[in-house]
């Protein structure tokens, strides 16, 4: 923890020096001195420090400072740290003036000059109003700051980013906190571009796109090699096994993830049929292990940057990147999984990222405390986001088209839904309508039995219902099915023919593509079963199948 600062401002250079002194013989192992020559100069440290989130325990200042006196320094300085202590040095003929800053900024002390000796005129004063700084104002938090709007889709993807990537942040609501909006229009004037994110070394970031943000927080961004022996596109848990096997054995292994690990499974609040977790993992905690593992292994993992294009060229396979680099390797294994199905109901888009939600988001979950919410789905995701909300929405409501939960869901998940007296299930039930001004304050509900409409009042909608391939990258390389899936292995085989220019002399592997030297595992296969640990396990065999391709190239 940084230590507060103390700081001292006036314009008289011998002044100024002297008070310093005595404040570095008394305070120096508790505090900061800091001493600025200028009201002005003192106003844009102050701003320095807010951004670094520097707390301030006093500010002295001198009254007779030309330009900015001390008064105007203090009603500034007042908007960014209302806490702050606030002691005024003045001469005789300034007490005029000291007293009614009393009223005018909430003065708290004001000292004549001369103040000697300081044992008695100075350090008793000063003490008292430390200590009750130290008794009444909480130490600032000294991470990373996200200030911005609740409703602000932008906001809600840079949460949304952090959450997952389980980087802590602390969210200043501008509509909220007039300090957070104080220190926004300090830095960047009445009309910023938000979020806006403020990091202990005091540099800001006016809405950065997610490789900007990547980068300044220390994730790679770029790719250290041209050529590797196993690349790897999408970091779900098929992806994140097929790395920890790969760099376990030798491979030169890249992963490369557009967004942030852990894919679909990476969004679950609460992962409680997971082989080895007996009281269940968070898909950001089970990502978080994974992740540290493959890199402590040896793999390179490659955040924020999207795969563009992919093509073969014998014996090497290429991947194209969103900055513009290539680079070439033995094999590559696709476990890109899949994107969230946007639910087809008219105006919900205005919505989204403030008040609709795909998934649990749990970065914005703590928001609807004591509010109504509904999860619209019937799959674990959904089951498990549901039980995550009702710990904070007073009701949660799951919106069902079939005629309950038991075909879809795990019956362990149905069993504790049924359990939690905040969750009601509404069968045959499916959302026809949104209603709202800034964010979301009704739905539209039809039965689709008796195809009865109801509109009623809702805070929040989540949804899970379902994804689609994310395959785009590879156009027309590899053989999919109609809805984008890749057919890999026994399923390339028509009539007991191989797929179309194959040219090897065996069939192709299990998890093989129809382009020899390009596997592919985990939710993006046609046909596959959609569970965490079976992409974990096909992300191993995968490897293993490598090996065995690599052997005949």
């Amino acid at each position: 923890m940084a230590k507060p600062i103390i700081m001292t401002i006036d314009d008289e250079l011998h002044v100024l020096n002297a008070v310093a002194r005595d404040l570095q013989a008394h305070y120096r192992k508790d505090f900061r001195i800091v001493k600025v020559g200028s009201g002005e100069e003192a106003w844009e440290t102050v701003q320095e420090f807010k951004r670094r989130n520097d707390p301030i325990a006093l500010f002295l200042v001198d009254q007779r400072m030309p330009a900015m006196s001390g008064t105007e320094f203090l009603e500034e300085a007042i908007k960014l740290y209302p806490e702050t202590k606030k002691v005024l040095l003045t001469a005789y003929a300034d007490t005029d003036a000291a007293i009614a800053s009393i009223n005018a900024v909430g003065l708290d002390y004001y000292l004549m000059k001369p103040w000697d000796p300081p044992e008695e005129r100075l350090y008793p004063v000063l003490d008292e109003l430390l200590d009750d700084w130290f008794a009444s104002v909480p130490l600032p938090y000294e991470g990373i700051r996200v200030a911005g709007t609740q409703w602000s889709p932008h906001s809600h993807d840079i949460k949304e980013f952090f959450a997952r990537c389980q980087i802590p942040y602390q969210w200043l609501d501008i509509e909220r906190d007039s300090q957070a909006k104080e220190l926004v229009t300090a830095t960047a004037g009445a009309h910023p571009r938000l979020p806006m994110l403020f990091f202990p070394d005091g540099s800001t970031l006016m809405d950065p796109d997610r490789a900007t943000l990547a980068d300044k927080v220390g994730m790679k961004t770029h790719a250290q090699q041209p050529f590797y022996d196993l690349v790897i596109i999408g970091a779900g848990p098929a992806g994140l096994a097929g790395a920890v096997y790969g760099a376990s054995e030798g491979l030169r292994t890249i992963l490369i993830e557009r967004e942030a690990a852990g894919g679909q499974a990476g969004t679950s609040a609460r992962i409680e049929n997971y082989l080895g977790f007996p009281q269940g993992i968070s898909g950001a905690d089970l990502t978080r292990r994974a992740t540290t593992q493959a890199k402590r292994l040896g793999a390179e993992l490659v955040t924020a940057l999207e795969v563009t294009d992919v093509r073969a060229e014998d014996p090497y396979r290429y991947v194209t990147l969103s900055d513009g680099t290539e680079l070439s390797c033995h094999a590559l294994l696709l476990t890109t999984g899949v994107q969230v199905r946007r639910l087809p109901v008219p105006g919900i888009e205005k919505f989204e990222g403030g008040s609709v939600y795909y998934g649990a988001a749990a970065s914005e979950a703590a928001y609807y405390q004591g509010k109504k919410v509904f999860v619209v789905g019937s799959g674990n995701s959904a089951g498990q986001g549901a039980m995550f909300l009702s710990r904070f929405a007073s009701q949660v409501g799951i919106l069902v088209r079939g005629d309950s939960l038991k075909a879809t869901m795990s019956a362990y998940l149905v069993d504790q839904i049924h359990g939690t007296e905040n969750i009601a299930v509404l069968a045959n039930t499916e959302v026809t309508g949104v209603e709202g001004g800034e964010r979301l304050e009704g739905v539209t509900l039809t039965n689709n039995v008796t195809k009865e409409r109801e509109t009623v009042s809702a805070d929040a909608l989540f949804i899970f219902i379902g994804a689609v391939p994310a395959t785009g990258m590879v156009g027309d390389l590899v053989a999919r099915d109609k809805a984008g899936f890749i057919f890999t292995g026994p399923d390339l085989k028509q009539d007991g023919q191989r797929p179309k220019g194959w040219h090897l002399n065996r069939d192709p592997f299990l998890l093989e593509t129809s382009v020899p030297g390009i596997f592919a595992a985990g939710d993006v296969r046609h046909g596959v079963i959609r569970r965490v640990a079976s992409a974990v396990g096909q992300g191993a065999v995968a490897v293993s199948l490598i090996h065995k391709y690599l052997e005949t190239v």
